[in-house]
């Protein structure tokens, strides 16, 4: 498995991992995987756009404090953009306090460090339910399941 990009086509519902933690990493992708999400793994990121271009993701699991760019302002710019503002995020952190005092990031969920795995998975499965699949399996935005 490689920490800088890991993928696995098994399922539909693509998630993005960015995560500079690479233990923490590890086993994210692992549990992911085995709860049969695609997964692409990143360390971090300067553009989010470029990566959400480049992996297409339904959905983004971000750590807060990362190089680069920090998970809040991934978040505040994906939320803050019309063409990416339908696209759930999750934030985790090991520090709630820090992640959530410097403003609201516009996040859909936040996970504290530790995390209890089955918690994540089910918060993952119930956004993307949520905000992306009909009963027919299309992507639709919130605006477009709301008419």
């Amino acid at each position: 498995m490689s920490l800088n990009k890991t993928e696995t086509m098994s399922k539909s519902k693509q998630i993005l991992i960015i995560e500079d933690d690479s233990d923490i990493l590890q086993v994210l992708e692992t549990v992911l995987i085995y709860n049969e999400f695609a997964v692409t793994s990143i360390e971090g990121t300067d553009d989010i756009f470029e990566s959400i271009e480049t992996y297409k993701p339904d959905l983004i699991l971000t750590d807060y404090l990362l190089t680069g760019l920090n998970g809040g302002k991934i978040c505040q710019l994906i939320k803050g953009n019309k063409d990416t503002c339908h696209l759930p995020v999750v934030l985790i952190s090991a520090y709630p306090e820090l992640a959530t005092s410097f403003g609201n990031f516009g996040f859909d969920a936040f996970i504290n460090k530790p995390f209890n795995i089955g918690e994540l998975v089910d918060k993952i499965e119930e956004l993307l339910e949520k905000w992306f699949f009909s009963k027919s399996g299309s992507r639709k935005s919130p605006k477009e399941k709301a008419k």
